[in-house]
């Protein structure tokens, strides 16, 4: 029997980020973001990390892949393409499926765990 390696990631609000740059996809507020990735799949489908952003408004197409999110600090509002909106906040759990296409309007910086699958 062979032994399976499990990998841990505690404090997800202290996870050192990085130094943030501009959001390509920022339509309004002069965004700024950061990530780190956690770890990916051997063959690239997965991949697990922690993001954070500034104020404003941008873009988000997941036309080819499924993002699941968890959000650990801010707040922030979905907007889907047909104009449903949700208010997220910490704890809060989200799903965008492969096809999902809309807008996040952040309105305090918000820190995420992210789990994308292509």
């Amino acid at each position: 029997m062979s032994m399976i390696d499990l990998e841990t990631f505690k404090s997800l609000a202290g996870v050192e980020l990085g130094a943030p740059v501009p959001k390509p996809t920022s339509i309004e507020g002069n965004q700024m973001e950061a990530a780190t990735s956690l770890w990916s799949s051997a063959d690239g489908k997965l991949d697990v990390g922690v993001w954070e952003c500034t104020p404003g408004r941008f873009t988000a197409d997941r036309s080819d892949t499924t993002e699941i999110c968890h959000i650990v600090s801010g707040k922030a509002e979905m907007r889907d393409h047909q104009g449903q909106s949700r208010i997220l906040g910490p704890g809060d759990l989200l799903v965008l499926p492969k096809g999902w296409k809309g807008e996040w309007r952040i309105i305090e910086t918000t820190r995420k765990l992210y789990l994308i699958q292509a």
